[in-house]
């Protein structure tokens, strides 16, 4: 990426890393140094109330756009925003929303001042970043007295460093800086390693946009004064506060000169490999010239004389001056027979006999390849594999036209209709098998264990592919029943398959169908019929259970009965799968899993106030006249009841429960650990973090299909119902609530039986979603969120649940981040439209930017 972001990473980085110093002068530098405030100054026109936001920045990001001079740049930054219409301000001291003005107040400025040229702009049209060629000109000495809000201090800036973009895209180009020395005044250019001092009286900063890519519509170069310069492509300024005091010479300490003295030492020793190595390949390049000039004319075989084939992979290599070449290996072109390959032609290279003993004498390798190697077996071979193709064009034209003759009486035989769709194809394929087989070979007489295994297995994914007319056999090895999947072909045709597929199973039109197929079939229509009169009892005696109607709740507990059943959630979600998506298709539900709402000691592992509230999803209360209709028609294996104990005296306030079977407070303690040990162990979990205006959170839009992941919509899908079904009371019950992870073991299977659903955090606009781990930093963290939102860390401020998070050597599991959680991100920065573009701009061009360097820690 560019350097506004090295910038902006390096002084974060330097930031944090001096933090832990404990001399105060040093664990400030930074910001004492960069680090200035501004405030964001709303005034209400009705009251003259005022309102302050202070911020600092290490900074100043200019709009260049419409302007010639820096000064006009600094005048724009600074100016008043009218609030009208739409836009009003909500005035505290009014109450209500008021016309108002806003604008930014320099309240201190910094030693360095950086000034950042926003030449990178967003272009609605191509929907893509565009770099501004525009001249700004800038002055050497710069005062900043008229843009403060105190007069009463010293602002004059001398301009001590110009960074420059080279080049027209703001996808590409090149960096270069020009960097002032504070001591002598002189100017020199940093071009990568290059750096050489700009010499001259008529001093040019920016002149690099002269070895820019020429444009048509380039505007002239504006005449710059003395003390002045003009760039095209200065793209960032550095002003350091002018002193009157001279700069103070240090004394480097002699461990420190002693540490640069040795690190110089290494530098030059590689410097002095580098150069014996250059040396070593010019003369190894040099010999290897002289062997290809020598050889390259008589490397084509002429009309008559004897020849031999070469690898041309070898002779590429040999041909490649970076590494001398291995022995020649001509085996990747050998057939079973130990001979040239017909096929293996395209990829050697006839050399003459000359130049082949000369690399054989001198490299070695083999076998060697001559006249006499090309194989006639396979040459053969493939003759008549090319004659039986042309055959099977002619005979496919021929079965086509019998396949349009009607067969009369039982003269025919039985075809599947997925065969007769590709019998051609499966023909093919058996002509290229000998082929295939001859590969195969080859593979092993070379020793190649890799392809062999390979061979191997496709073969063995080739086997278990159907042959023709397997289509129509059933299980039993007999004729299917389905007439559907087959039809009678003639006997003319029969007989041009039967030639190309002599192994295939041969049914005749009187061939009566499976007979275990048809007992198998009526047993199934009769299983059906079973399944839908199951389903039709279970629907009518636990109607209300199935549409969900006037469930009991535990925290406002039904007048009519004093004892309500427990079953999971689990067991009443599967038996409405079965009773209204098709009982033909689900297995009945013939049982009760009470088992898994038990410990292992059998009892209980909720509390009567968290089935009220999170395990409320985990379980179903049951009527009791419900109960019994459940305990005719399913197997019970363990029996859950919660009772109600309450007397004359107590009030509904004050009511007391208790269960059958009691609860078990050492298991439920162990599972509320597990449930917050898992909650800061885990890896890999998704947050969202939510950028904030005006301390409001942007809610979602009117169209909230538009809001969803892609990855939910698909989870979402996945639970679709089958075609013709309309059942809304079908997963009504806890669709949004998410499962929490117990450690017990059959509470576990339990969970994994479950129905998946959609559980997932519906984002809204302007919202973002992070993978992190528990033992992650806040500060990685934030530089996940800066390449999200492009807001550099120190700019951040983050929240969760009105909590501020401002520890950043703090792991997100000890802040109390969990899986799915909103984080707030509010950011010191001037709202311009560059940061309403950044997610546009990212999405044109992924970019990998300072990944894997020290400036983004792990």
């Amino acid at each position: 990426m560019d350097a506004q972001e090295f910038s902006k990473l390096f002084m974060s980085l330097l930031e944090d890393t001096l933090s832990k110093q404990k001399n105060p002068d040093v664990r400030n530098i930074v910001q004492k140094q960069f680090c200035g405030e501004y405030a964001y100054v709303t005034v209400c026109n009705q009251c003259g109330r005022e309102s302050k936001l202070i911020s600092k920045f290490y900074e100043l990001e200019l709009n260049i756009q419409g302007h010639k001079q820096l000064t006009d740049c600094i005048t724009e930054f600074l100016k008043e925003e009218k609030l009208e219409g739409d836009n009003r301000y909500f005035c505290e001291t009014c109450q209500s929303k008021q016309n108002a003005t806003r604008k930014i107040r320099l309240l201190s400025l910094p030693c360095t001042l950086n000034l950042q040229l926003m030449r990178f702009v967003f272009d609605r049209q191509t929907g893509h970043k565009k770099k501004l060629n525009t001249y700004i000109g800038f002055s050497e000495l710069l005062d900043m007295e008229p843009f403060m809000e105190q007069k009463d201090g010293v602002y004059i800036y001398e301009l001590s460093a110009v960074l420059i973009h080279r080049g027209v895209s703001a996808y590409s180009g090149h960096y270069i800086a020009h960097v002032k020395d504070p001591q002598t005044g002189e100017w020199y250019k940093f071009n990568d390693e290059d750096i050489e001092k700009m010499e001259g009286k008529k001093l040019q900063l920016g002149i690099e946009e002269d070895l820019a890519e020429p444009s048509k519509s380039q505007t002239r170069k504006p005449k710059c004064g003395k003390g002045t310069h003009c760039s095209r492509n200065a793209y960032m300024l550095v002003y350091r506060l002018q002193t009157r005091e001279k700069s103070l010479t240090a004394e480097v300490p002699t461990f420190l000169q002693e540490l640069v003295e040795q690190d110089n030492c290494k530098f030059e020793e590689w410097c002095n490999e580098m150069a014996d190595m250059r040396k070593q390949s010019v003369v190894r390049g040099k010999i290897k010239h002289e062997e290809v000039k020598e050889l390259y004319q008589r490397l084509p075989a002429e009309a008559g004389c004897p020849y031999e084939f070469v690898s041309l992979e070898w002779l590429q290599k040999w041909l490649d001056e970076s590494a001398p070449p291995k022995p020649i290996d001509n085996t990747a072109c050998l057939c079973s027979h130990g001979k040239l390959h017909p096929d293996k032609i395209s990829i050697m290279k006839r050399i003459s006999e000359y130049v082949a003993d000369y690399f054989y004498r001198r490299y070695g390798g083999g076998p060697r390849l001559n006249v006499k190697a090309l194989c006639k077996d396979c040459v053969v071979e493939r003759c008549r594999i090319l004659r039986l193709k042309n055959q099977l064009n002619e005979d496919y034209k021929t079965v086509t036209n019998l396949l349009k003759i009607t067969v009369k009486g039982n003269d025919g035989f039985w075809v599947g209709k997925s065969s007769l769709r590709s019998w051609r194809q499966l023909a093919l394929e058996q002509l290229n098998e000998q082929d295939d087989d001859a590969d195969q070979n080859n593979g092993k007489m070379n020793g190649d264990a890799q392809n062999k295994d390979e061979s191997n297995e496709e073969k063995r994914e080739e086997e278990e592919e159907l042959n023709f007319n397997e289509d129509l056999v059933c299980p039993h090895g007999d004729l299917c029943i389905s007439e559907n999947e087959r039809r009678v072909v003639s006997k003319e045709a029969w007989k041009k398959l039967k030639q190309y597929f002599p192994k295939a199973p041969e049914f005749p039109n009187s061939k009566e169908c499976c007979s275990q197929c048809k007992i198998l079939e009526r047993e199934g229509e009769e299983n059906e019929a079973l399944h839908k009169m199951m389903a039709s009892e279970q629907k009518t005696a636990l109607q209300n259970l199935f549409q969900d109607k006037c469930r009991p709740c535990l925290g406002s507990w039904p007048q009519e009965t004093d004892e309500l059943y427990i079953v999971s959630q689990f067991f009443v979600e599967e038996w409405r799968k079965f009773v209204s998506r098709r009982p033909t298709r689900c297995s009945p539900v013939s049982s009760v899993g009470n088992s898994a709402l038990l410990c292992p000691h059998g009892g209980l592992m909720f509390t009567f106030a968290s089935m009220t509230k999170e395990d409320s999803k985990l379980i179903a209360l049951i009527w009791p006249s419900e109960w019994e209709a459940i305990q005719k028609l399913f197997v019970v294996d363990h029996v859950i009841k919660i009772i109600r104990m309450q007397t004359a005296e107590t009030s509904p306030e004050s009511t007391l429960f208790d269960s059958e079977p009691k609860l078990c407070p050492e298991c439920r303690e162990g599972l509320l650990c597990q449930q917050q040990r898992d909650l800061r162990e885990y890896t890999q979990a998704t947050i969202y973090v939510h950028k904030v205006v005006d301390n409001k959170k942007v809610m979602k839009e009117a169209a909230p299909e538009l809001n969803v992941s892609s990855s939910e919509a698909e989870e979402e899908r996945e639970e679709a119902k089958p075609e013709g079904e309309q059942d809304p009371d079908f997963n009504q019950t806890n669709g949004g609530a998410k499962r929490q992870k117990i450690s017990h073991q059959n509470y576990i299977v339990y969970q994994k039986q479950g129905i998946r659903r959609s559980t997932r955090h519906r984002k809204v606009r302007g919202e973002k979603a992070l993978l992190v781990s528990a033992n992650q930093t806040l500060k990685e963290l934030k530089i996940q969120i800066m390449h999200a939102f492009s807001v550099a860390p120190f700019d951040q401020n983050l929240s969760i649940d009105g909590k501020i998070l401002n520890d950043d050597t703090a792991t997100l599991g000890a802040l109390g981040v969990i899986p799915e959680s909103v984080i707030l991100l509010k950011a010191d920065e001037p709202i311009a439209d560059y940061a309403a573009m950044d997610d546009v701009m990212q999405v044109c061009m992924p970019e990998e930017g300072f990944k894997g360097t020290g400036l983004l820690g792990h």
